[in-house]
C-alpha cells in the first residue's frame, strides 16, 4: 500500500478543500483504487498531539515509508528565518518539510503558496514565506534548485488558487502508478498536459477577442475581458475552459477576469483593469505573440469584425432581442 501525508504551511486550505470537491473518482474511492494510504492531514485527521509528532518521526527514520508528500501553502521562514511564525509539533514546520522531504519518494506542492509563494510571498511578505522550489519566479525557494527526491524528481507543482481537484487526483494518479518522469514537467515543474494550454482556450467569448471587441464594464455576456477589464486569460497557462469547475463553469464564462492563479507572479493587484502603453496596447500580450503581430492583428481584426458582435443582439434597456440587419 502507498503512504501519503499531507502538511499545510501559511495557507488558507483553499486546496483541502478543492481536493474534497473530486468527482469519478472522489476522494474516498481515489485512495482506495489506487490502493494508498492516507497517513495523516491536518482537517481530515482524528491523531493529534504525541501521536502525530511520533509519525512524522517514524517517516523521518524510515521506518514507515513514504511514497508522496504533500504540502499545502507557504514555507514560512519568519521572523528572521527561524520558521516560529509556523510551529507545529513543537517544531518549526520548516523543519519538519525539508526531512520530511528528504526522504520522500515524490514531494508534490499543491496550489498557487507551496508552488510559487503565492499571496503570503508578495510584497512586503512580513512572513518570510516561499514556495517550496520557486520564489515566485525564481528557482530555489526553500528546498533549493538543485533538490530532488529518492526517485530523481524535483517538487511536482500543482499551481492554482486554489488548484482544481482534477489536477490534483490526475497529478497524485500519475505518480501512483509509476508515469510521472521529469519528461512530463514543463520548466515550472508542473504536468504539461494540464498547463500546456492557456486559460483562454476553450472560452466562449474567444469571438470577441479575435475582433478585438472590448467589454468596458461587467454584467455582459457579450465583449473580451482582456482589453479593458484585466483578464490574464491569454497569458495565464490553465485548462479551465477546459477542465470545468463544479464541472459546469469558469469565471469567464461568468463575466469575471481570469486572475492568473495558476502563475508565478500571482497576484499582481490589478485583477480588474488592464495596464496598457502609450500606444493603448495592453503591457501584458498574449502568450508567445510579439508586439508588432498584435499591433498589425488588431488592427485587421477591429476593421473586419461582424456587426453582430460589435453590437450586442440584447438590449438591456428594452429587455428584448434587437435582430441586427
Amino acid at each position: 500500500m502507498k503512504k501519503v501525508l499531507w502538511l499545510q504551511g501559511g495557507a488558507c486550505g483553499g486546496n483541502t478543500l478543492s481536493f474534497l470537491n473530486a468527482e469519478n473518482p472522489d476522494v474516498l474511492e481515489f485512495f482506495s483504487v489506487y490502493d494508498a494510504k492516507l497517513l495523516w492531514h491536518p482537517s481530515l485527521s482524528l491523531e493529534s498531539g504525541e501521536k502525530v509528532k511520533e509519525l512524522l518521526k517514524d517517516i523521518i527514520s524510515g521506518k514507515i515509508n513514504l511514497d508522496i508528500f504533500i504540502f499545502e501553502g507557504t514555507v514560512v521562514l519568519g521572523p528572521n528565518g527561524s520558521g516560529r511564525f509556523n510551529m507545529f509539533a513543537g517544531r518549526p514546520m520548516k523543519d519538519w518539510v525539508r526531512e520530511i522531504a528528504n526522504v520522500s519518494n515524490y514531494v508534490v506542492a499543491v496550489g498557487d503558496c507551496a508552488s510559487f509563494g503565492g499571496i503570503p510571498a508578495s510584497d512586503p511578505n512580513p512572513t518570510e514565506s516561499t514556495g517550496l522550489q520557486f520564489h515566485k519566479k525564481e528557482k530555489g525557494g526553500f528546498l533549493g534548485k538543485n533538490f530532488k527526491t529518492r526517485k530523481g524528481l524535483p517538487v511536482i507543482n500543482i499551481s492554482g488558487c486554489p488548484a482544481h481537484p482534477e489536477w490534483i487526483i490526475t497529478t497524485l494518479s500519475l505518480i501512483l502508478n509509476g508515469k510521472l518522469s521529469a519528461d512530463d514537467l514543463d520548466e515550472y515543474q508542473r504536468l504539461k498536459i494540464i498547463y500546456g494550454t492557456t486559460t483562454q482556450f476553450g472560452c466562449p467569448r474567444n469571438l470577441y477577442f479575435a475582433y478585438k471587441v472590448a467589454l468596458k464594464e461587467f454584467g455582459h455576456r457579450e465583449g473580451c475581458l482582456y482589453f479593458e477589464l484585466g483578464c490574464s486569460g491569454s497569458y495565464t497557462r490553465s485548462p479551465c475552459n477546459v477542465i470545468l469547475w463544479n464541472s459546469q463553469s469558469s469565471k469567464t464564462r461568468v463575466g469575471t477576469p481570469c486572475f492568473g492563479c495558476t502563475e508565478f507572479d500571482f497576484p499582481t493587484f490589478n485583477f480588474f483593469s488592464t495596464e496598457k502603453n502609450r500606444s493603448g496596447i495592453p503591457k501584458k500580450l498574449p502568450l508567445g505573440v510579439s508586439r508588432g503581430a498584435y499591433t498589425t492583428l488588431s488592427a485587421i481584426a477591429r476593421g473586419a469584425a461582424p456587426n453582430f458582435l460589435v453590437k450586442p443582439l440584447y438590449s438591456k434597456k428594452d429587455e428584448k432581442v434587437n435582430w441586427l440587419d
